[in-house]
């Protein structure tokens, strides 16, 4: 069985219902050729996708299965439990996929969470090694699954199941549905149903309210328990993982910040209302207020810090442990803003309200649960006894804030569970200046929490598929792990689905998996899209993937084509059009000259993968058309509006159009030479005290900041202003937080993947690896002069580890010392004094 491949080998004992689940066929894509007025022919799609293989079931005998007339219940807590024997030789397999959410208990113990995330209709099968987990005996394997039932940012609204089973070798111990030990389901009372959703990008908060004997079902294995009767469900399609496992490690607080106590009965003027709970209706799943069980979101603002004492003390989580009486709280320290479940031992001793909030900074010396637009905070409802607790989703944070409204109870062993990425330990950086060491690590650290399964935006607030993102994320990915495993997964998502619900014919997600039943889409996000499949081709050479993308990228070329005016440009895209969190937003109409400057682009690249040098004919006529039209002599304008039936600049200027004009070909230092200079030498992370230039709207950290270093280390602006500016934009976000932001402020997430593509600018800028081909094994190197007195890292490749490290002695003179696998070449192209 190959799960990296995309077919499973098949099995003489497949289920009738498995092979109904094959014969349903993957897809045919159709593109609409579509004309505007006076454009350019539209590209040609063929008639389907290049897509034969069959996602043959991987299962042997199991069966997708759900108690019966539920599975469209919106958040069920379902525990499934089953009691096998350790096989002889001790060798066992759990394979499994199901929806919405799964944790996975052996005897009690944490093993999993999953499954890895796939596009609608498809469903990605995990396998966990229990080899050397199961005691001799009998062994409790319990599995708790969540069903959302709700549209979201993060995971795909279809209705719940699972499908599960054990085995040894070619045998069945335990399965759902199937052969061996049956999988016995239950109702998981103790997490309340009807809660408000956690964000407007994301399902349910967690509320509990527990007894000693709540987690039985999975701790007990003689726990009396009335099992529900389950129905099979229709039959699924299924993929590969693909994507390495996290490891799941635990991180203990590194300090107590404060003490203090709570003041109650606190009625705020207003009330915070994220429309994650006002605004549930058709077009956004979840229980109208009216229903809700509990609100602790409204609760908690009727509270407020009293008596506070700052300790500022290292936590010794042997040691020490919170003993917590009524009205009372602890905010602890975790080092650095981490992604995880939380957990805790709590003994109760009276009945207890117990609150966990958390955030990624501090606000004015305390946690605001609700600064992210987000419900961060866990309530537990508990009666005395003993518990083990952890969250069931993944949450984001540095700073946790433990409040007791209720009873008396001690808290002992809080971790976070980590949820990151764990295929990036091989690959490391350092230099002489500190710095960008902490950099470095920031940018490892963000990227970890958000290249799980997906290249997530951030792990806090949505944990969604966001294109743009994906495209410096994807970057990152190569570096750091010398693959693209992660974004083969990423672009089978875009790739599989007959159509984008809820948007136009030809349009993709603009993030994905999700569901956006408002209609909302980004039409020149799809760009992006387009710009990475380029880049992933160059990483790859998967050509199989690059004619299988081709329907799509030609629907996305002909879709927005129909928006061309007489001029040739894209003139009055729809629903959100998506520049950059900047003023730029603001200017998106009638005609974005950015938008149009990317539209260009991806003709080339489209032009490039399939052979159609019309659409590079295409891509040449509209950067002239553009140039004519934005340039005021001095800056790009950002948009013409139309006005009694002509266009109109409008007179608006932004730093991020600029770097469109060059990021995507417009111009060129020796085409616009003052221009480029002026960019170099009056912007940047200092123009807030400069002051230059007022009137030309100021970049973002997403997504200009980024760009601009892209464009200095094109432009051979040198590696000694490429460290200043990478210090300037990020180096507070690294003390602060030990990740990398959203904004330039801490005032959205303040971990955010596609920040993490500084990685790429420290290799290649900093260390000199200018390129690293796995296809023909070739690395090349071009070390810059700069102010380091030394430099080295390590990059990893599928065949071994690439080594450099270079010193410059008192002199000024090079040595560099590198070291490469087997079969590959390491170029150097530094140039060097005679």
């Amino acid at each position: 069985m190959n799960f990296m491949g995309y077919s499973f080998c098949s099995r003489k004992s497949r289920s009738k219902l498995a092979v109904a689940a094959v014969s349903i066929g993957l897809m045919a894509f159709c593109s609409t050729t579509l004309l505007a007025e006076d454009s350019a022919p539209a590209a040609e799609a063929p008639e389907q996708a290049v897509v034969s293989q069959e996602f043959a079931s991987p299962f042997i005998s199991a069966l997708p299965v759900w108690p019966e007339g539920m599975e469209k219940t919106k958040n069920i807590t379902i525990g499934y439990r089953a009691l096998v024997k350790r096989p002889f030789g001790g060798k066992a397999t759990l394979r499994m996929t199901g929806h919405t959410l799964y944790r996975i208990f052996l005897n009690g113990e944490f093993i999993g969470h999953g499954p890895a995330r796939g596009p609608h209709d498809f469903y990605r099968v995990d396998e966990w090694d229990l080899s050397g987990k199961m005691k001799k005996g009998e062994n409790l394997l319990a599995i708790e699954v969540a069903g959302y039932n709700v549209n979201s940012f993060y995971l795909i609204d279809r209705p719940s199941f699972l499908q599960a089973e054990l085995v040894s070798k070619d045998k069945v111990l335990a399965s759902t549905g199937g052969k061996g030990v049956q999988f016995e389901a239950v109702r998981v009372e103790s997490r309340l149903q009807k809660v408000c959703r956690y964000s407007f990008q994301r399902p349910f908060t967690e509320v509990y309210k527990k007894t000693p004997v709540s987690d039985a079902w999975f701790t007990v294995p003689e726990a009396n328990l009335t099992p529900l009767k389950c129905a099979v469900q229709e039959p699924k399609q299924y993929l590969p993982r693909r994507v390495p496992y996290t490891w799941f490690t635990k991180l203990y607080p590194t300090a107590i910040v404060s003490t203090g106590t709570i003041k109650t009965g606190i009625q705020p003027a207003n009330f915070w209302k994220d429309r994650s709970m006002v605004n549930i209706g058709p077009q956004l799943g979840g229980f109208p207020e009216a229903e809700l069980e509990k609100t602790p979101s409204l609760e908690l603002q009727t509270i407020a810090n009293d008596k506070v004492e700052k300790v500022d003390i290292a936590w010794d989580r042997e040691k020490h442990c919170l003993q917590m009486k009524p009205n009372e709280y602890r905010i602890l320290d975790l080092g650095a803003n981490s992604t995880g479940f939380i957990g805790a031992t709590v003994e109760v001793k009276k009945d207890t309200r117990l609150f966990f909030t958390f955030d990624e900074i501090l606000s004015g010396d305390d946690v605001d649960f609700k600064r992210l637009g987000c419900v961060s905070a866990i309530e537990y409802d508990l009666a005395p006894g003993t518990y083990s607790l952890e969250s069931f989703e993944p949450y984001t944070m540095r700073y946790l804030k433990v409040t007791t409204l209720a009873g008396e109870c001690t808290l002992s062993n809080l971790y976070l569970r980590e949820y990151a990425n764990d295929a990036v330990w091989q690959a490391d950086f350092q230099c002489s200046d500190e710095r960008m060491n902490q950099i470095f690590q920031a940018a490892r650290h963000t990227f970890r929490q958000n290249a799980i399964d997906i290249f997530m935006d951030c792990p806090s607030r949505e944990r969604a598929g966001w294109l743009c993102d994906s495209f410096f994320t994807s970057r990152v990915e190569y570096d750091l792990t010398g693959q693209s495993i992660i974004e083969k997964a990423f672009l089978e998502d875009f790739l599989l689905p007959k159509k984008f619900e809820h948007i136009p014919e030809g349009m993709v997600a603009m993030c994905y998996p999700s569901d956006h039943y408002d209609g909302v889409f980004i039409p020149n996000w799809c760009m992006w899209l387009v710009s990475e499949i380029g880049e992933y081709y160059q990483r790859t050479g998967d050509r199989e993937m690059i004619d299988k993308m081709k329907p799509r990228v030609l629907g996305i070329i002909n879709y927005l084509r129909t928006f061309k005016n007489s001029d040739g440009l894209l003139e009055k895209l729809p629903s959100w059009v998506f520049v950059e969190w900047s003023r730029a937003n603001s200017l998106v109409q009638d005609v974005n000259y950015p938008s149009n400057m990317h539209y260009a682009a991806i003709l080339d690249v489209a032009a490039k993968l399939y052979d159609m040098p019309e659409l590079a004919a295409e891509a040449y006529v509209m950067r002239d058309i553009i140039r004519k039209q934005s340039w005021n002599g001095k800056f790009f304008v950002d948009n013409a509006v139309r006005k009694d039936g002509k266009l109109e600049l409008s007179g608006e200027s932004t730093e991020i159009c600029q770097y469109f004009a060059f990021f995507f070909d417009l111009v060129t230092p020796q085409t616009h030479g003052e221009l480029w200079n002026t960019l170099v030498n009056d912007f940047g992370p200092k123009r807030r005290e400069t002051k230059k230039w007022p009137e030309i709207h100021m970049a973002n950290q997403f997504v200009g900041n980024v760009m601009r270093l892209e464009l200095l280390s094109r432009y051979n602006a040198g590696v000694d202003k490429i460290l200043d500016e990478s210090v300037g934009y990020l180096l507070y976000m690294a003390e602060r937080t030990g990740t990398l932001w959203e904004n330039d402020g801490a005032y959205a997430s303040c971990n955010h993947g596609f920040a993490s593509h500084e990685i790429r600018v420290l290799y290649r800028d900093v260390l000199g690896v200018s390129s690293v081909d796995s296809l023909r094994k070739i690395v090349k190197l071009n070390i810059g002069q700069s102010p380091l007195e030394w430099c080295q890292g390590t990059l990893p490749t599928k065949d071994g580890l690439i080594q450099i490290k270079w010193q410059r002695d008192e002199n000024g003179e090079l040595k560099l010392t590198t070291k490469h696998p087997k079969g590959w070449v390491i170029i150097d192209q530094t140039p060097r004094s005679e």
